[in-house]
């Protein structure tokens, strides 16, 4: 047999086991109509159960007053983390124009390479100032922060305690490390001090908690927890996205508040919220800590350094909060009006004390049709249901800022009235 005879006879039986190349992308299509039905299916279901989240496309800058595609005139924003109305804030703006003018777009580098400027060196001093911390490190979110820490701080041989309501964020950061996973139950120091007593072998011990949980406004009781650690020898970990700029009485955050801001080791906190509301995300700490991040921590080595604009915003938004608190200690009245006002008309409003003030309803479509009505009203609000908030703990999370004035606060309360009697809410 020659050689193209028997090249030919091994080619045909591999041509009966693939087919055709016809038959090929017959094969492809079908995988992806396979793939897209599974998919519609679920949409289907997320529709059904009442917890589809449209995106409402917003044609103004953020601020207490937005324009909204579809809606006539001005709308009152009660739904952005803008807690202390920085986002649009003129000093803020004009930062970010400065930076983007003298530093460009962006660094099209990690910062290790050739992506760190002087501005991000200055923010980063700023924030380990204002949380009277050794150093910090800069990431491009809070969730990369949190994706970044454990793994690079616990090995195998040491043991991190979790509130169970903790954000997705931190779960997902404590997935990636080979540290004990131990859970307590949202804000039981009982249970905290047997999961304590359970970590005694451990060579580390971790104890993590948001400083507020987002979905419900709670303020962890950091004073407890605190004492849990030094008792036990355990180190504290505070999330503070909802609370750095405002709690406190120089908007230090949920430690200063409770006077344990030598008792908490670590914090990550966002850019995105407070802080102007741009984006990234950082972690203060020990220096020690903080070198070590910059060596290993894969979200910030694999990552984008912050384009000079966000960081020309965020330092102007961190140099506003040291040089005067009053921004700050405004948030407390203002919160209180609508919270007080809202329990009065007959609401159920979660949370105590802080900006984040859930209004509870319990059905996700209840939630969904009331937030619609709002907005028909000037009102702009979002109804949260699972897989945000619990099933049947669905809800609309109002949030306060320091921009709102007292007449926009009594106008929202104004339209939960009206809205909830049309829906059976209140009386």
């Amino acid at each position: 047999m020659s050689l193209g005879k028997a090249a030919r006879s091994l080619i045909r039986p591999v041509r009966g086991v693939l087919g055709s190349p016809e038959s090929a992308l017959k094969r492809s299509y079908a995988a992806v109509a396979e793939a897209k039905a599974v998919l519609e299916h679920e949409l289907d279901s997320i529709r059904a159960a009442g917890t589809w989240k449209a995106e409402r496309i917003i044609t103004s800058k953020q601020g207490p007053q937005i324009n909204v595609d579809g809606s006539r005139g001005s709308i009152l924003n009660f739904c952005a983390n803008n807690y202390l109305g920085l986002s649009s804030h003129p000093e803020v703006v004009q930062a970010g124009i400065d930076a983007l003018k003298s530093h460009g777009a962006g660094m099209s580098s990690v910062r290790f390479i050739c992506g760190t400027q002087d501005l991000h060196k200055d923010l980063e001093q700023k924030l380990a100032e204002f949380h009277a911390r050794e150093d910090c490190i800069l990431y491009a979110s809070c969730f990369d922060a949190n994706a970044g820490l454990f793994e690079v701080l616990l090995g195998p041989d040491d043991a991190v305690l979790s509130d169970e309501l903790n954000h997705a964020s931190i779960i997902d950061g404590i997935r990636l490390c080979r540290a004990k996973r131990l859970r307590y139950k949202h804000m039981d120091l009982s249970d905290l001090e047997n999961k304590l007593k359970e970590a005694q072998s451990s060579r580390m011990r971790l104890i993590v908690t948001d400083g507020v949980f987002s979905m419900d406004g709670d303020v962890a009781p950091l004073t407890g927890i605190c004492d849990l650690a030094e008792q036990y020898g355990a180190m504290v970990f505070i999330d503070e996205c909802h609370a750095t700029g405002f709690l406190g009485p120089r908007g230090r955050g949920t430690d200063e508040l409770l006077g344990v801001m030598d008792k908490v080791h670590i914090v990550n906190s966002t850019l995105g919220k407070a802080l102007g509301g741009a984006a990234g995300g950082y972690t203060v700490g020990p220096k020690p800590l903080i070198d070590l991040l910059r060596q290993r921590s894969r979200p910030y080595l694999f990552s984008n350094a912050l384009p000079p604009p966000v960081v020309g915003c965020a330092i102007r938004a961190v140099q506003l909060l040291l040089e005067s608190s009053e921004i700050a200690q405004s948030m407390t009245s203002k919160t209180m009006r609508f919270r007080n006002k809202m329990n009065q008309a007959g609401f159920t409003i979660a949370g105590t004390s802080h900006p984040i003030c859930p209004v509870m309803l319990g059905d996700a479509r209840l939630a969904s049709m009331m937030a619609d009505d709002m907005l028909k009203l000037g009102i702009y609000v979002i109804g949260f249901s699972y897989p945000v908030v619990p099933k049947g703990k669905a809800r609309i999370r109002v949030q306060i800022s320091a921009a709102h004035t007292d007449e926009d606060i009594d106008r929202c309360v104004d339209a939960f009235i009206q809205t909830g009697r049309k829906h059976g809410v209140i009386s």
